[in-house]
């Protein structure tokens, strides 16, 4: 064979090879791809199911009762109750006289209550001479805020922990502000039912809200105006209200 035509022959399988390489390598990035692509799909598809679960058992609070009563004398549902604190802090959040962080408190406002879909709501005054109950109650809510990171994993879940912790210690900016508007909306509320509904003890909690809101002077007038409701309230219902906070003083 002539030289010429050597040199063509021995290029052409050196091509031949490269192209067959090529294929090859380009059919194993295509498989790589094909199953990085399938383990995203099903580290994403197990994320949402975890979600669904946690959706599924927020809707045990449309379930959950608190001790508070609508105006129309149906009993109030803590899903109720979590979703006008929300509203509360999104109307309030403009006003507040300190930069806040509305979507962390948005977020700890909902968890903070979604713990109640396991343990229950109990109302504060039956843990206020109750230290057993109010310890039992604390040890409940953990172990439901234990669970919920389990069953959303270490991402979304430890956030998640990590907030309701940080509103049971009230430290911080958001975490005030969560608790102050948790108890100012349980009074809104107490101050719209018919009268009936209210225990005794709950005439001297309507004006025991002062620790909760010391440290902004908006919530703090928000709160002077919802104990004013409360004060009308109970004159019409023929409650010594002087003597009242005379026996609180």
């Amino acid at each position: 064979m002539p030289a010429k035509w050597r040199g063509s022959a021995n290029e052409g399988i050196v091509c031949t090879n490269s192209t067959f390489f090529a294929r090859m390598s380009l059919q194993y990035i295509k498989v790589v791809l094909l199953l990085s692509f399938r383990k995203v799909y099903i580290f994403m598809r197990n994320d949402i199911l975890h979600i669904l679960e946690i959706i599924k058992l927020g809707e045990r609070l449309k379930l959950e009762l608190r001790h508070s009563w609508l105006s129309n004398g149906r009993q109030e549902s803590v899903a109720e109750h979590t979703w006008r604190v929300s509203l509360m802090a999104m109307l309030i959040e403009p006003l507040l006289k300190k930069q806040i962080n509305t979507s962390k408190l948005l977020k700890m406002i909902i968890i903070h209550d979604l713990v109640e879909a396991e343990s229950g709501d109990i109302p504060a005054f039956n843990t206020m001479a109750n230290p057993k109950l109010k310890e039992q109650k604390a040890l409940n809510e953990v172990k439901a805020i234990e669970r919920i990171r389990e069953m959303l994993g270490d991402g979304l879940g430890t956030e998640l922990y990590n907030l309701w912790f940080e509103f049971e210690r009230k430290e911080t900016y958001e975490s005030k502000v969560a608790n102050a508007l948790d108890k100012l909306e349980a009074q809104i509320q107490h101050n719209e039912a018919d009268f009936s509904t209210w225990l005794e003890i709950e005439y001297k909690m309507s004006f025991m809200m002062d620790k909760h809101v010391g440290f902004d002077p908006v919530l703090k007038e928000l709160k002077d105006i919802i104990e004013e409701d409360a004060e009308i309230k109970l004159k019409r219902a023929g409650i010594d209200v002087g003597q009242l906070k005379k026996n609180m003083a």
